[in-house]
């Protein structure tokens, strides 16, 4: 048996998979944001441990059995958050998130500094990383700063407190921008450039590798043997890559969770910051991957639930399993900022269009469409650089809604899939890696793809109808940006 730990944004999920790949048993257990001010996103990195215990003892609780006969752990994270430890290994002020936006004075810095950085990170610097962060506890924050002994990322530190380890996977590391991603190691050069050095560095290792042993104490407390092997596991999007079996170049996947991502597989270190896309290592040796990254993806559906004080589910029910034309409003998806394409931490969201014959289903239509065009913007981009993407797999909390599959295969102009348990693609991608780590069975042997519970093919007409609202959705953020930053 085999555990995966996902430690996302708004909560904790833990997997049991047996040995033939099946989904046994989940828990999960809520996480809460704090934006103390504006463009400000944190948390408390013990409310991770303690959501991450919780779930864990939920399923010793439910499955006691199948709990006890764990082998091997996996981890995936929420990427990219500054978790700061002194040196008695306690966090010396709540950590930094991906979708914390303070730091863009800082990455301009960053890259004045640093000409290498885009060589060498082969990203560019923007708020969402962890270096940028760090430069801005210097400056801020300097007494923080001066006590900083270790830099974990999120789910580095609840391995941590698991075991006692402070490591970090390659595909995790990558999105701090002070790793060299083509050579997999930490960069002397980008950390001298926030002031940082080698031991403010968690040791590494690849995804599907020995990381540590879980604790005496917490396998006693579960019921577990002595030697829980703890894989290096990997970034949120890497492991559902994994939970995917996308690990052959080309594969690809659309992530509608909280933030959305449009995923490829490569071969090598395919950069290309002019397009604000990111390349990072994969989570197995020998491997990388690009993604185009949104900011507010099935996060735009929960906040205009939220706004019309209505369950996401009663909103979408009106518009039926497809819709025929585009809706007469259209929406900006940049609640929290953007990444690919515009890299603008400061651009806003906006309805647009609206008149007073709109209703409720025009709303929610204008966002389910907004997302999807800010996929096909990040497909854009994706294509600059490497082969077209022709289908994908679509995970994450967004992909339970039919209408919305429909929309993106009519968007994106190929056909979209949905599959068997795609809602928990991290975590079950994190259970495989720690049974990597556990047998050292071949990754192609468990990273096996998922069934398709239904596909989505683009439809001519609506093809049609998207291509010219697309257009005219493109003209909305320069024309906005200045008005809305």
């Amino acid at each position: 048996m085999f555990l995966g730990l996902d430690v996302g944004t708004s909560g904790v999920k833990a997997v049991l998979e047996d040995d033939k790949g099946a989904l046994i048993a989940s828990a999960g257990r809520p996480l809460a944001l704090s934006h103390p001010q504006p463009l400000w996103s944190e948390q408390d990195p013990d409310h991770w441990v303690e959501a991450t215990l919780g779930a864990i003892d939920d399923l010793a609780r439910a499955h006691p059995r199948e709990t006890a006969a764990v082998r091997g752990i996996g981890l995936s994270g929420q990427m990219h958050g500054a978790t700061l430890l002194g040196r008695d290994g306690r966090p010396l002020r709540p950590a930094i998130l991906w979708n914390d936006g303070r730091s863009q004075d800082e990455c301009a810095e960053l890259e004045r500094r640093c000409p290498e950085l885009h060589a060498i990170a082969g990203n560019l610097a923007m708020p969402g990383f962890t270096a940028p962060k760090l430069a801005w506890v210097a400056k801020h924050e300097p007494q923080i700063f001066d006590r900083v002994a270790k830099v974990l990322l999120p789910k580095a530190y609840v391995r941590y407190r698991l075991s006692g380890e402070m490591v970090e996977d390659m595909s995790d590391a990558a999105g701090t921008l002070w790793l060299d991603v083509g050579a997999r190691r930490w960069s002397e050069t980008l950390l001298a450039a926030t002031g940082l050095g080698l031991d403010h560095m968690p040791r590494l290792v690849e995804g599907n590798e020995r990381s540590a042993v879980l604790s005496r104490e917490l396998a006693r407390r579960w019921g577990m043997g002595a030697d829980v092997v703890i894989a290096g596991g990997a970034g949120d999007n890497a492991a559902s890559a994994i939970g995917l079996g996308a690990i052959r170049p080309g594969d690809a996947f659309l992530s509608l969770g909280t933030s959305g991502v449009l995923f490829r597989v490569t071969d090598r270190f395919a950069p290309a910051p002019e397009a604000a896309v990111h390349a990072f290592c994969h989570a197995l040796g020998g491997l990388w991957h690009q993604m185009g990254v949104m900011l507010s993806a099935a996060a735009s559906l929960a906040w205009l639930a939220r706004i019309l004080d209505a369950p996401e589910a009663e909103l979408l029910a009106p518009l039926g399993a497809a819709v025929e034309r585009p809706s007469p409003v259209q929406f900006l998806p940049y609640l929290d900022g953007e990444r690919t394409p515009h890299n603008d931490a400061r651009a806003a969201g906006a309805l647009v269009g609206l008149r007073s014959a709109a209703d409720r289903s025009d709303l929610v239509q204008a966002v389910l469409e907004g997302v999807a065009f800010a996929a096909r913007d990040m497909r854009a981009a994706l294509g600059r650089n490497a082969q077209a993407i022709t289908e994908v797999d679509l995970v994450g909390g967004g992909s339970r809604s039919l209408v919305w599959a429909q929309i993106m295969a009519d968007v994106l102009g190929v056909a979209v899939h949905r599959v068997e348990e795609g809602e928990v693609g991290a975590a079950i991608g994190a259970a495989r890696l720690g049974r990597l780590a556990a047998t050292g069975e071949a990754p192609a042997d468990v990273c096996r793809k998922p069934r398709r519970l239904q596909s989505f093919a683009p439809r001519a007409a609506q093809r049609a109808a998207y291509d010219a609202a697309y257009a005219q959705w493109r003209k909305l953020y320069p024309a906005l940006k200045e008005s809305i930053s």
